[in-house]
């Protein structure tokens, strides 16, 4: 039982992986998977090379938990929104989230997800598509979710859950890439609040 609390070969006394991960994860979100070397990683997460590979495997690896901490943490609104009792109050929840995740402060601005995988080469292919597995889920989720609407009589028969469901995407992707190029949470809600007007109606 001692032996276990013993921290790993290699990582520094008063090692916290989770911190390490949430730096990591604001590196990745800020400078995209291409941008990002080792050395701006290890240094963000105060630890060695050695000692990353240890605690979370290659980059790719650590990219993909940076992710999926992202998506817990930041990017939760997500699951949230899906939780909300109908599809109106689902697709205004996800845009305003997607608003305040891409202007948080203190924060990088845009979206990991978004980012992450602009303008990689070969090199950033598996992150590549790592991401566009990510959103693709955000958008079958949606879809779902718009599905269970037409059914509960919530949205109107003749709906198209998928279009509902790559729409709120597309609008989300945008808010974050404006948000990147210096656009404000005011600007953005707006742009938010326009794209609702074209929901339809119960």
């Amino acid at each position: 039982m001692e032996s276990s609390q013993k921290a790993p070969i290699g990582r520094p006394r008063g090692f916290d992986a989770d911190e390490a991960l949430e730096q990591a994860m604001l590196v990745f979100w800020k400078q995209g998977y291409e941008g990002a070397s080792l050395t701006d990683l290890t240094n963000a997460m105060g630890i060695t090379r050695k000692s990353m590979y240890a605690a979370f495997g290659n980059k790719e690896e650590l990219f993909r938990k940076a992710l999926a901490r992202y998506t817990e943490g930041p990017a939760s609104y997500a699951s949230r929104a899906m939780e909300k009792p109908t599809a109106r109050e689902v697709a205004t929840a996800f845009l305003t989230g997607s608003v305040g995740a891409t202007t948080r402060p203190g924060c990088p601005a845009g979206c990991l997800g978004v980012q992450g995988s602009l303008a990689a080469g070969e090199s950033g292919r598996a992150a590549q598509d790592t991401l566009a597995a990510w959103r693709e889920e955000g958008r079958v989720q949606l879809r779902h979710r718009f599905r269970r609407a037409v059914d509960e009589g919530d949205l109107p028969q003749d709906a198209d859950p998928d279009l509902l469901a790559r729409y709120l995407m597309t609008v989300a992707n945008g808010i974050a890439v404006q948000a990147a190029g210096g656009a404000t949470a005011a600007e953005l809600q707006r742009v938010a609040d326009a794209a609702l007007r074209n929901w339809p109606p119960a």
